[in-house]
């Protein structure tokens, strides 16, 4: 039996799971000149699940030790939102 080991990308792709359950049951906007955007957000939140389970199992293929693939995901992840505020703007 393989022991349980929660990395940080298991912790930021269960959020993200939880945020993409969670968007299906909002209330949708009703008003006149508004753009619903929402479905563009719910396939945004899909990918993020998606490519952070494949890079989860890349990085625990590579790194066998806990400790490293923490503080190779943690990397990981900072360098993601650096780079997204970056082209954010």
């Amino acid at each position: 039996m393989r022991k349980l080991r929660i990395t940080p990308l298991n912790i930021v792709a269960a959020l993200a799971l939880a945020f993409f359950i969670v968007s299906f049951f909002q209330p949708k906007p009703i008003s006149k000149g508004h753009v619903d955007v929402s479905s563009l957000y719910k396939m945004v939140l899909g990918a993020l699940v998606i490519v952070a389970f494949i890079t989860d199992m890349i990085f625990r293929f590579i790194f066998k030790e806990l400790k490293r693939i923490w503080f190779v995901e943690l990397f990981f992840i900072a360098l993601t939102i650096v780079l997204f505020l970056i082209l954010q703007k």
